[in-house]
């Protein structure tokens, strides 16, 4: 068994076109790789038999599923079930965002205190956990604390609340099992904070947590993952459990350490370190008049937006880079390199060393940084847009060099460093066409090939430089000349930023100019993942690449993977997959992650999450504890993976189709004289979500060049789960009469004329109005504005921020809402009603104009796809 799990792969993987191979001692990778756990297993226990030990938290698997994960409008996860299609949940609540934290890390070194260390409002912490047995016994008393303590995480999700004893049914790949982990997210309330070295496992290295054993009289502790008993230097000692409980480690299964000192030399706290880490925007100059215009109101905002300690630098691009100097106050000066090569030492050094400022505060300088934009002229030539020389890898090294250099921040001779990372935001209207990174004006250049090969391998190394540089690069990119976006990923996804497409200038890009700069980033992080009972990581996919784990030098037997995170935000995720080495013998299964970064009040974190899940012999009682939504996410992204463009998204199709029939062979009954299978109906919704995967933008036609799918693609790999299945599976929501609003399944079935729908895709909101409402010019405004308003409450805090797109019933433009809905207008009439039960309450003459308002299509319904792959939907509830 242990050969067997040593020779397994464990993968990390990003959006990379053509990975290549990594090879490392005793181990298998896929680049980006990380180690995979060791075949060491756990030591026999000690051959004297131990003291009793006080476990202090233990728990009975309840007889009932627990619920499952509803995606609620506001992105805030609630314990409400998932509606199903035959009771229809009343209008949905919306809260408001968290305010941006007023004051910096502030606590007393002797007692943990709230930390505000997040975008948020400062945290309180987190309260003692509910104990419903008072009395306490020295030895073998066990807490009653329910399973939703166990399994629920706000920084993890598991697609099943339990886990398969029998490794056979439980590494079925067509299901699998997995986690998602947001390391960046923000916890309300906020974890316990601790302000000392954590007790480690001396043998594996996990750490102590609430689900350990204690001895009370030696204070000795067992670790969950290795079985291994460690001391605690006395600190575990204790008359009773409730003394234990006052440990914030022995109490949560969330906890930070928190240091506020830090190693790097000549480091000097700064006030308001939240905003005090530099934006510089690197903008492109070779736009015509209309595309200058928009960019122009959209800088105009964003400046008046950011906070007033943002220290800001202006850099343009052509031909040449301007950087523009802050030291001229209400008009717009600029010193200019040129940009057809990489900028020499000497020439960063005049610059740099020279007088003029060019980083800035914004308090200081909103009103140079107005003028510089009102400055801003279009392009003169008479070239196309692709034609035009744009020297955008000069700007960029020029950008890094400005937020390195010292400026009017030293003091004494010791430059003060800003907490969080810096951030360079490119707004770009063409491709890369001159200078270092560089692809040719034309497609048909007879050496585009190699070229192109030689940019991309230039512009990832400039976005790891960045990375070191603790600097982000999002690219924005807006406007109808392409540009080509293979060039222009490999800088954002190495440095830890994003690249978005927009369709102009305008409102949504204005909106993310906005959303990128103010967005909480950590930096140097690190993610550790620990799993009990030879239970291992096989893949990893998103923004992260291998770490070397130096742990083995202090944990001989540390299993651990390591993944290096290229930065520390709420919007990213990792996909985890896991498989089991052997049967699994023991109740309960545990998972350690350990977080660590710096935040951006320069405090370093390191967040510990354990998990305990059921370990189950009941095929049903597994299924009854999958998590539809969480399952489909992973499966989602494990299948775009392996999608290397948007013919090869099209080829994913039968695989996603093979998967529905296996797990309906490996989970499901048979038909009776048949060669049907039925779906499993704990799993119903699963099925579903991944049919509008089929069909969307993702896997679907919808798309249709290659950029939007790569990015649409490179998106979805890396977004925090709440994003990644609105992006997979669209939220349909019906307006109704009074302004509110009623959740529906996200069939064409939902069209009807009299009412106005809102459909939730991710990165696009559509808005569609019925011609009996539209014609009523009154109540078609209150609903439209009702709509809108919606829209702007379900992505206030959502980034990327999505398009926002209104029309009316029997327009060109309400193809791009009637392609995102499951067609069912072919289904039977008790299949129809089955699944949209309000169809119950029509007349025929309702029905006659539900039918005639469909835009008909040749996509096979829902259940048609299913009976074709000779599997049966789930009963009805």
């Amino acid at each position: 068994m242990a050969n067997k799990q040593q020779s397994s792969s464990v993968t990390i993987s990003t959006d990379q076109a053509t990975p290549s191979p990594l090879q490392v001692p005793d181990r298998k990778f896929s680049a980006p790789s990380f180690a995979s756990p060791s075949s060491w297993s756990p030591p026999p226990g000690p051959a004297f038999p131990p003291p009793p030990l006080a476990q202090l938290n233990q728990a009975p698997s309840p007889s009932t599923r627990p619920p499952r994960l509803l995606s609620p409008a506001n992105g805030i996860r609630t314990g409400s079930p998932v509606p199903h299609m035959s009771t229809p949940p009343g209008p949905p609540v919306f809260s408001s965002p968290l305010q941006p934290a007023a004051v910096p890390y502030k606590t007393s070194p002797a007692t943990p205190q709230p930390i505000a260390y997040s975008s948020g409002s400062s945290f309180p912490s987190s309260s003692t956990p509910h104990f419903s047995n008072g009395s306490v016994e020295l030895h073998h008393q066990i807490s009653d604390v329910t399973e939703e303590h166990d399994t629920e995480s706000p920084n993890v999700l598991f697609s099943a609340h339990k886990v398969l004893k029998q490794k056979k049914l439980a590494n079925v790949p067509s299901l699998g099992f997995g986690a998602l982990i947001s390391p960046g997210r923000e916890v309300s309330p906020g974890p316990q904070v601790i302000q000392r070295d954590p007790h480690r496992c001396h043998s594996c290295g996990s750490y102590a947590n609430i689900y350990c054993n204690i001895l009370l009289e030696s204070g000795q502790w067992q670790c969950v993952i290795c079985r291994s008993l460690n001391g605690s230097g006395g600190e575990y000692i204790a008359q009773t459990k409730e003394e234990l409980r006052n440990l914030p480690e022995l109490s949560s299964s969330l906890v930070d350490y928190v240091q506020t000192g830090n190693k790097r030399p000549g480091y000097i706290p700064l006030s308001e370190s939240r905003t005090s880490a530099p934006v510089v925007l690197v903008i492109d100059e070779c736009l015509d008049e209309q595309h200058l215009q928009h960019l122009q109101s959209s800088l105009h905002a964003f400046v008046d937006s950011l906070p007033p300690t943002t220290r800001l630098g202006i850099v343009l691009y052509g031909r040449a880079v301007s950087v523009y100097d802050f030291s001229e106050e209400s008009m717009a000066s600029a010193d200019v390199l040129p940009g057809g090569k990489s900028p020499s030492e000497d020439t960063l050094r005049v610059l740099i060393y020279g007088t003029g400022i060019y980083l800035a505060p914004i308090h200081a300088s909103l009103p140079t940084a107005h003028a510089i934009f009102s400055s801003l002229r279009a392009y003169k030539l008479n070239l196309p847009e692709a034609s035009r020389d744009r020297c955008l890898g000069t700007a960029v090294e020029v950008a890094l060099a400005i937020i390195q250099g010292p400026s009017a921040e030293v003091s004494r001779g010791v430059i003060k460093r800003p907490g969080g990372s810096s951030r360079i935001i490119v707004c770009a209207g063409g491709p890369n066409t001159y200078g270092p990174g560089s692809v040719p004006h034309s497609l048909g250049h007879p050496n585009y090939a190699y070229m192109e090969k030689v940019a991309l391998k230039w512009m990832e190394n400039l976005g790891c430089d960045a990375y070191r540089r603790n600097t982000v690069v999002d690219i924005l990119c807006a406007g109808t000349c392409p540009v080509r976006v293979p060039v222009f990923l490999p800088l954002a996804k190495s440095s830890g930023g994003i690249l978005i497409l927009h369709d102009d200038f305008g409102e949504a890009f204005g909106v993310n100019l906005q959303r990128a700069a103010i967005r909480a980033a950590g930096s140097h992080g690190l993610l550790e993942i620990r799993c009990s009972d030879d239970i291992f990581v096989s893949q990893v996919v998103g923004p992260g690449k291998e770490a070397h784990n130096d742990n083995h030098e202090s944990f001989k037997n540390d299993t651990s993977l390591a993944i290096k995170m290229l930065s520390v935000e709420e919007t990213q995720t990792f996909a985890v997959y896991m498989e089991t080495g052997r049967d699994i013998k023991s109740d309960f299964v545990y998972f350690q992650f350990m977080i660590h970064f710096s935040n951006i009040y320069q405090a370093e974190i390191s967040r510990v999450i354990t998990i305990r899940l059921p370990a189950v012999d009941s095929v049903s009682a597994y299924l009854e504890s999958v998590q539809d939504e969480v399952a489909a996410v992973l499966i989602g992204k494990r299948t775009i993976l392996l999608a290397k463009n948007l013919n090869g998204a099209l080829d994913m199709q039968v695989t996603l189709d093979e998967r529905i029939k296996d797990v309906a062979s490996k989970f499901g009954s048979q038909v009776p004289k048949s060669k049907f299978y039925r779906y499993p109906k704990e799993i119903s919704l699963l099925p579903e979500h991944l049919f509008h995967l089929r069909r969307g933008p993702l896997l679907g036609s919808i798309l249709g060049h290659d950029d939007e799918w790569s990015v649409y693609r490179s998106l979805f790999l890396n977004a925090s789960f709440d994003l990644s299945l609105r992006m997979l599976a669209p939220r349909c929501l019906m307006h109704r009469d009074g302004g509110t609003f009623e959740e529906l399944p996200a069939y064409d079935l939902a069209m009807q004329s009299d009412a106005a729908v809102v459909l939730d895709h991710g990165t696009d909101i559509f808005i569609w109005l019925g011609a009996e409402l539209a014609a009523q010019e009154g109540k078609s405004a209150a609903a439209l504005a009702a709509c809108r308003t919606l829209a702007e409450e379900l992505t206030e805090m959502r980034f990327p921020a999505p398009r926002i797109l209104a029309f009316k019933e029997g327009s060109s433009q309400a193809r791009y809402f009637v392609s995102r809905l499951i067609p069912a207008h072919k289904d039977p009439p008790y299949e129809q009603e089955a699944r949209f039960p309000q169809l119950q309450t029509l007349t025929a003459e309702q029905r006659t104009k539900l039918k005639s308002s469909f835009i008909h299509f040749d996509d096979p319904s829902f259940c048609e796809w299913m009976r074709n792959l000779r599997v049966l939907p789930p009963e009805p509830s």
